[in-house]
């Protein structure tokens, strides 16, 4: 009885969770980005302010999701995270550690699907921050134009979420765009146990039980030791195989 009513309301807390998603990207698309370009600055200060004001928000939505009994989650080694020119690269087990992710980084970029841009809930906050669309020709320009200012970028380099018990698969944009203006390379692995909203899961098909998610934050990969054994593709082949290596170790000791 008591299991039934725990999964009962975590239900309820889940359809309320995206719920508030949905309207917290209305609200910030009509209202405060709105209001937030008649403060002065010029377009780099504006996208610096959507940043932050994105990552408040998902902090807070996290925030609502542990509270409510939905999840728990770990951050191990969060405080190196948002680095002037630091490229994070990330798998993607779940539909939510995106926002996990983000709600870390006080002021992030990110390479995301190009479907948000036209996706009614959140195209407002992805076109404030300036995010990067994965399907735009010259992805790999501006991410390297990004990580020149010094930005923080965060990259999902398989570009869609891990097909549930297989390991990720990257593509090599990732390691193209660290070999072109990355500082420095982060990993950051992250696990869900039970899995939850994976790859063609609903949102209604939630574990018995509450999820944990685990975020933990590798030691800085330099790309310039990869940029130095060969020409571009050579260079971004062995950099992709490296990662892969190095997120199949760590998952496969979970």
């Amino acid at each position: 009885m008591v299991q039934s009513l725990s999964y009962l309301w975590r239900l309820l807390a889940t359809a309320l969770a995206f719920g508030l998603f949905g309207l917290g990207g209305l609200v910030l698309r009509l209202v405060v980005f709105p209001l937030q370009s008649l403060w002065p600055g010029d377009p780099g200060w504006r996208r610096a302010r959507a940043r932050r004001t994105i990552s408040r928000m998902f902090w807070l939505f996290t925030q609502f999701m542990y509270r409510s009994g939905i999840l728990t989650f770990t951050v191990e080694g969060g405080e190196r995270l948002g680095r002037p020119g630091q490229l994070i690269i990330a798998n993607h087990p779940s539909l939510i550690d995106v926002v996990l992710l983000i709600a870390c980084i006080r002021d992030a970029n990110c390479v995301v699907k190009q479907s948000l841009f036209h996706n009614p809930f959140t195209r407002g906050p992805v076109r404030a921050a300036g995010y990067l669309s994965n399907g735009s020709a010259e992805i790999l320009d501006d991410a390297e134009a990004a990580l020149r200012r010094g930005e923080t970028l965060v990259v999902f380099p398989e570009g869609t979420r891990t097909t549930p018990g297989t390991m990720p698969s990257f593509h090599r944009g990732g390691a193209a765009i660290a070999l072109r203006g990355a500082q420095m390379i982060t990993p950051v692995v992250i696990t869900v146990d039970p899995p939850t909203l994976t790859k063609g899961e609903p949102w209604y098909r939630i574990p018995k039980c509450r999820v944990h998610f685990q975020l933990c934050v590798g030691d800085d990969i330099d790309p310039g030791q990869f940029a130095a054994l060969g020409l571009p593709p050579v260079a971004s082949r062995k950099l992709n195989q490296h990662l892969h290596d190095y997120f199949r170790q760590q998952l496969e000791t979970v």
